[in-house]
């Protein structure tokens, strides 16, 4: 079996977003050797720009990444993207440790792994919403909001928590406008959103309307556009945990007021350690309603935590052998 030249590393991260790159770069630091394992299908790949970071906002996704990865491999990790990034499944080894198989049939060795695969963002069946998808088709207002402040915004009925998502939007813009869409709402619903002057239209929302500027409207089933520039959908946040399924790992559903919202994979929230001894996880995978300054520190607490569990493993082994060292008899 090919193990990457044959090199076993301390710790494999898998997945090279904001979590698992902070969680590279403080395991490099530490002097791990690391190897981080990027697929390079980054969540945020649609947006522009990213907000909300300090220090970085407005920067492109991309020169996040980059620059994250030129930092962590200054300090030894090593970066692996595309098919040889991309894990396929996990597997304990006999040895210890773990084996990893890739897409482009290398495997890697490691004594730990840290989880940090994100998730994918599942949009309500409604034609067009994929392709504008993280510039005018939004579901964050904390990273979209100030870019459409003021603007007509169209709130995607069909889901419990649209009521809520545009009392929410409300704080950015009072040209709110829920459509009712397959789910209209009840009396009290209705009384709130009066209370806070947002408009309800009913019927299915078809399509979008694109003019050269960007999103302009919604059509209606019958003929009907409302004026938007700006659509707010409930996506279904769905774990990437085929590796740690591949672990029997357990991923779990996530729910918001009642409502499920998306899956997860189970990890401690303050060291990110999962049920599975010698794995951690970090990022939206395990909490996929963080943003990215969270995910990324979720992705340093785990490296510190990983970094504690192998200097309590080198401390035993240093206490084993100078125990036997000093045992009556020994040379």
């Amino acid at each position: 079996m090919d193990t990457g030249g044959g090199r076993a590393y301390d710790v494999a991260v898998v997945g090279g977003g904001a979590a698992g790159l902070a969680g590279a770069l403080t395991l490099a630091r530490a002097r791990r050797t690391v190897v981080v394992l990027d697929a390079g299908s980054p969540r945020n790949a649609p947006a522009e720009h990213l907000h909300g970071y300090l220090g970085r906002d407005g920067a492109a996704p991309a020169e996040l990444l980059a620059t994250g990865r030129a930092e962590a491999a200054a300090y030894g990790a090593e970066v692996r993207s595309a098919a040889a990034g991309t894990v396929l499944a996990a597997d304990r080894a006999a040895e210890g440790g773990f084996v990893l198989r890739c897409a482009d049939g290398s495997s890697v060795r490691a004594g730990r792994l840290l989880l940090a695969t994100g998730l994918a963002d599942e949009l309500p069946d409604v034609p067009g919403l994929r392709e504008r998808w993280g510039r005018d088709v939004l579901h964050c207002p904390y990273c979209h909001g100030w870019e459409v402040r003021d603007r007509p915004i169209a709130v995607l009925g069909g889901h419990p928590l649209a009521v809520h998502q545009a009392q929410v939007w409300r704080n950015w813009s009072d040209r709110v406008t829920l459509l009712a869409h397959t789910r209209r709402p009840g009396a009290q619903e209705r009384e709130l959103l009066a209370a806070l002057a947002v408009s309800v239209v009913e019927g299915e929302v078809t399509g979008l309307t694109v003019g050269a500027g960007g999103l302009t409207g919604v059509a209606l089933r019958g003929g009907r556009s409302v004026e938007c520039r700006a659509l707010v959908v409930a996506p279904r946040f769905s774990a990437r945990a085929g590796v740690a399924r591949s672990l029997g790992l357990p991923v779990t559903g996530v729910e918001r007021d009642g409502v499920r919202i998306g899956t997860c994979l189970e990890a401690d929230p303050a060291t990110g350690a999962t049920a599975l001894r010698g794995v951690w996880a970090a990022g939206n995978v395990t909490s996929p309603t963080d943003q990215l300054a969270a995910a990324a520190a979720a992705g340093v607490r785990a490296a510190v935590a990983i970094n504690a569990e192998l200097i309590e493993e080198t401390t035993r082994q240093a206490l084993d052998a100078h125990r036997a060292r000093q045992a009556p008899g020994a040379q």
